[in-house]
């Protein structure tokens, strides 16, 4: 080869582990490689995806159950821009079966669920609370929050509104 070619070759090669670098330091992608394989995470950080996908395979093929929210909307009513409120929606399992929660899909970053990964076991009760941040989001809110589990109804929605008021 000729030096203007190899010269142009390694421009181009140190150009692009640039712009990957970049993008991968600044979380653009969250389909990354380092975001998808979990490089430079401790274990500790939670489970990565491909654990999660396993264990919501494994809930899905347990046998079913029945699951009764004693409420599927609240209203947090009227809050100031910025306030943080959280509500725990409470269920029970009547069904004859262990219960497990899988996953819990929020519609927004500004809702924060969190949930036992333990089963419920017939006749038990368990909780998802529900952590909003009404920051930059005034005026009337409603949010949808998506409860998976091995109930045989297997998706089901809940909900909560609120009013929220300038600073």
């Amino acid at each position: 080869m000729n030096q203007q070619l190899k010269a142009v070759l390694l421009t181009v090669l140190t150009l692009s582990c640039f712009v990957i670098a970049l993008v991968e330091l600044s979380g653009v992608s969250s389909t990354a490689l380092f975001n998808k394989y979990g490089v430079g995470k401790s274990s500790s950080s939670g489970p990565v995806p491909n654990q999660e996908m396993e264990r919501e395979k494994q809930i899905a093929a347990m046998p079913k159950t029945i699951i009764y929210f004693y409420d599927t909307k609240h209203s947090f009513g009227e809050i100031k821009e910025g306030d943080v409120v959280k509500y725990a929606y409470r269920f029970k399992n009547t069904g004859p079966n262990p219960l497990m929660i899988s996953r819990v899909d929020v519609t927004c970053g500004c809702t924060v669920p969190s949930f036992s990964k333990e089963p419920i076991q017939p006749g038990g009760e368990g909780e998802i609370m529900i952590q909003y941040n009404s920051a930059h989001h005034p005026g009337h809110q409603e949010k949808n929050v998506l409860v998976h589990s091995n109930a045989q109804e297997e998706a089901i929605s809940i909900s909560f509104d609120a009013e929220v008021k300038d600073k």
